[in-house]
């Protein structure tokens, strides 16, 4: 209906008028824009895999992964709310080191830039421009959150603002409902937000695999038993998400990665899962190899079967900061009809 009643509207100017072309920039290509923008807009939750990066990620290369929800947003860092049409959604993930909360919901251009506004993102920032982004947001919006101050260490702050300063982030969203998205706030409100962190079976991983599994995609993501020996990994929660929404076309799966801004850190490298840091880190695989062979070969077995995922084959597209938000805000400024 409505791109049938632009198209009356524009051939009617059109055959009014001596020149169309200049007719067509001035007047017709903005409407058409302005239908795109509105056809394709959505609510969505996705899932955000942080590739692992410094000296760390040798020993732990399993990575990150938050939850984001275009229309749901932070009133205060443990308090949600439905977005308003100035903003782009909330990142909500589960943090070690963050006391006395489980879980953190940070807007979705400061949780990646450490900015208000994506306008603001530089394109490159050494470790000082990022310490003082940093500083400023936390001394704006985090000034009072009492697990913030409560935190000591520099290192254990940041990770809830600045991500693409450290890593890359791979974005997988689908569609979600008004009625979903409610339940989520309100059971979110309600819930005893008290720290639950535990590196094997309480980690981020396992955060979005419970929060997705009960409003959104019921038992649809699970552990890998074979691949991450029974413990939930950032890259097979992806997974799971990825081919749930590929069985599922009305989910209408988009891909896009979110680039690390140099500058701050070497570049970030790929997440893995437990048996594929096993066989394909030399740390381990060598010694592995070394004292028992025929493990190594189990150990390979078991991955090439059932841990193999590339999530940077399933991202076409690489967003810029204001891409980024120009895609929240359409999303939040047309969401679908309950």
């Amino acid at each position: 209906m409505l791109r049938a009643s632009v198209t009356r509207v524009l051939h009617t100017h059109l055959a009014t008028r001596p020149h169309p072309f200049s007719l067509t920039t001035r007047f017709g290509l903005p409407l058409l824009v302005l239908v795109c923008l509105a056809t394709s807009a959505r609510a969505d939750v996705g899932l955000l895999l942080g590739e692992p990066y410094g000296r760390g990620s040798g020993y732990n290369p399993t990575g990150h992964i938050s939850v984001y929800l275009s229309r749901v947003c932070a009133e205060t860092p443990s308090m949600l709310r439905r977005c308003r049409t100035d903003e782009a959604g909330s990142v909500i993930s589960r943090y070690n080191h963050i006391p006395p909360v489980d879980w953190v919901a940070i807007p979705l251009i400061p949780y990646l830039y450490a900015v208000d506004d994506a306008s603001e993102a530089p394109t490159f920032a050494d470790p000082e421009q990022v310490r003082a982004l940093r500083d400023r947001y936390r001394a704006r919006h985090l000034a009072d959150f009492e697990p913030v101050r409560r935190v000591t260490k520099v290192h254990d702050w940041v990770q809830l603002v600045g991500s693409a300063y450290d890593r890359q982030n791979v974005v997988f969203t689908i569609r979600t409902t008004v009625e979903q998205d409610d339940a989520l706030i309100d059971a979110f409100n309600a819930s005893d937000n008290r720290a639950r962190f535990n590196l094997l079976f309480e980690n981020c991983a396992d955060f979005a695999r419970d929060l997705i599994n009960r409003y959104y995609l019921p038992q649809a993501l699970h552990a890998n038993r074979i691949g991450d020996l029974g413990f939930t990994t950032p890259k097979h929660v992806s997974k799971m998400f990825v081919r749930y929404a590929q069985r599922h076309p009305e989910l209408a799966l988009q891909t896009f990665i979110v680039p690390q801004i140099p500058g701050n850190r070497p570049h970030s490298d790929r997440a893995r899962g437990v048996l594929e840091s096993l066989v394909r880190m030399k740390r381990y695989a060598i010694p592995l190899a070394v004292v028992q062979p025929w493990v190594s070969v189990g150990l390979a077995a078991g991955y090439l079967t059932t841990g193999r995922f590339n999530p940077q084959r399933h991202a076409p597209l690489v967003l810029s900061p204001i891409e980024v938000q120009g895609r929240a805000h359409a999303a939040v400024r047309n969401p679908p009809a309950p």
